[in-house]
Formats: structure tokens, sequence, C-alpha cells
């Protein structure tokens, strides 16, 4: 398990496997169990998902081979299991089941929520496995996104900037193309433009509605170490690209360019994609409040 050893000194030996549990591919349990370990220092938990169940004897079947496992090899019966199971009937007897075993510690990530909603809305809900990742509209909409996305990544096909959702640009090693990829497999068409010094925007960027318009800046500190890392034993072939001094000039530039096509500027240093995706989407949805109606943001 390389990697395993947390900010918190956490051994790999002391954390315990989570056991993913799902009638779908269990993507959301492991996203979960990913969060909880991580707030023990652990960024990259042992995860075992055994995931399309069909039955409740399955379920019983993988948990006590584990629980054996676990007693042969290292003396601990315990068992800590996410679930994700949408079949009423299969669900509670896997519940009734981890309420049985003293050594199985389990949590169910999604029935308090379905019935959350049913209470509030009165509606009955469809229990349909990967109801999330069916092949429906919104899913082919998301798959159109992200070809667009490709397509217009680092200033590429600027004749079509006016019909992305949205348009990042910045300097190089500023975080765009990952923000881009992000975005898109949300379902927002976006198309991404580097910022040189030495070259010239395209001249379709000022078509572009400001409010769809987001500047990535960073540090001139995190550039350097950046690029320093990227370039690795190139360091001296690639010229200034890593000097901070010309990283200064660089960003400067950039500086101009946004104030002048009045964009807004969204920082990205020490920020998580994540982080900096979703202050993008607040200054977007703010004054493009129908994009929710088009768009399924969950995945």
């Amino acid at each position: 398990m390389d990697g395993f050893l947390g900010e918190g000194g956490v051994k790999p030996e002391s954390f315990p496997t989570i056991h993913v549990v799902s009638d779908s591919i269990g993507e959301t349990a492991r996203t979960v169990a990913q969060a909880a370990a991580a707030q023990f220092g652990v960024t990259n938990p042992k995860i075992e998902v055994l995931g399309k169940v069909k039955s409740y004897e399955e379920v019983r079947d993988h948990l006590e081979e584990h629980a054996r496992y676990h007693v042969k090899q290292l003396g601990d019966d315990k068992l800590l299991v996410f679930y994700t199971l949408v079949h009423g009937e299969m669900r509670d007897k896997v519940s009734a089941f981890i309420r049985e075993s003293p050594n199985v510690y389990g949590v169910d990530l999604l029935t308090p929520s379905i019935d959350a909603i049913a209470a509030v809305s009165g509606l009955v809900p469809d229990c349909t496995p990967g109801a999330l990742r069916v092949a429906d509209i919104n899913y082919f909409h998301r798959v159109e996104a992200l070809e667009f996305t490709i397509e217009h990544d680092d200033g590429r096909n600027p004749q079509d900037l006016t019909r992305a959702d949205m348009v990042l640009l910045g300097v190089s090693r500023a975080s765009k193309t990952p923000l881009s990829i992000y975005l898109a497999q949300h379902g927002y068409h976006v198309a991404n433009v580097p910022v040189d010094p030495a070259t010239a925007p395209p001249p379709e960027i000022f078509e572009v509605d400001p409010t769809r318009l987001f500047g990535l800046m960073t540090s001139p500190e995190v550039l350097t170490d950046i690029r320093t890392q990227r370039l690795g034993k190139a360091t001296k072939a690639a010229g200034r690209y890593a000097d901070l001094e010309f990283i200064y000039e660089d960003l400067e530039s950039a500086r101009k360019l946004m104030r002048r096509l009045g964009c807004v500027v969204i920082r990205t240093d020490k920020r998580a994609v994540e982080e900096t995706a979703q202050e993008i989407l607040s200054h977007y949805l703010r004054n493009h409040p129908a994009a929710t109606d088009m768009i399924v943001q969950a995945l």
C-alpha cells in the first residue's frame, strides 16, 4: 500500500481494509470511504469492492469468507463495510446480518438519503441499481461536453470559443486542462486558452461573454515549483520557462489581459481541482441560472 502513511503517522497495519458492497459499481461508497479515511491522514486506504451483487447470499458469503481470512492472517475478525444497496429486501437482510455480527461494522450510505428525499417530496424511489450512470440524455450530454472540451484544449479550435459554456485562460501549468476536464465531466462545454507574453491571444476570445471567461491565477513561487518539477532534468534546456523573474513577467502579462477582458479571476494555488471548480461554478451559475435546468451535475 504505497503512500498509505498519512500526515498523522498512521501505519498501514493499523488502518482497516474497507469493504465496499454495492448492487452497482460501488463508486459512491468508494468515494465516501476515501473521504472518511482522509480524516485520519490516510489518502490511499485499501478498499476491496464487491460490486454488481445480485443476492443477499452473495454478500453474506463474501463477508464470512473475509472474516475467516482476517482471523487466519491477522488474528482479528473485525470487518468494516460501507454499502450502497437500493434493492429493499437484499438491503434489509444485509443490514440484519451486520447488526447480528458483533465483529462486522457496517455503514448504509444510501438508505438515509433516499428516505429523506421520499419523506420531503412524497415521491416513491425506483430502487434501480446504477441509476446514476444510466445512459440517458444527461449521460450523452456529458459525453458530448467531454468531447468538446478535449477538442478545445490548449487553445485549439478558437473559432468555437463563443460556443463554450466556459473559457478558462491562464499561463502554462495554471491547471487549465485538469479543471476543464473536471467541469466537462459535469456536463459543461469548456475551452481553455494559454496566455503567453510572446503570443497574441486569439481574437475570438474578445467576442466571448465576460461572464463565461475565467482567468486562472497562481503565485510565482508555486508556479516555479510546478514548472521545475514538470521539466525534471530538462530544466537547463528549457531556458527561462521555470525562472522566477520570467514567471513574474508571465503572470503580469496574464493579469493585464484578464483585466482587459473583464473576466472573473480565480486563484488555483494550493487548491484541489474540485475546490477551484466549485468556485468557478458558483460564479457561472449566478450569471447563468438556467444552466442547472439542462445539466445533471452529479456523476
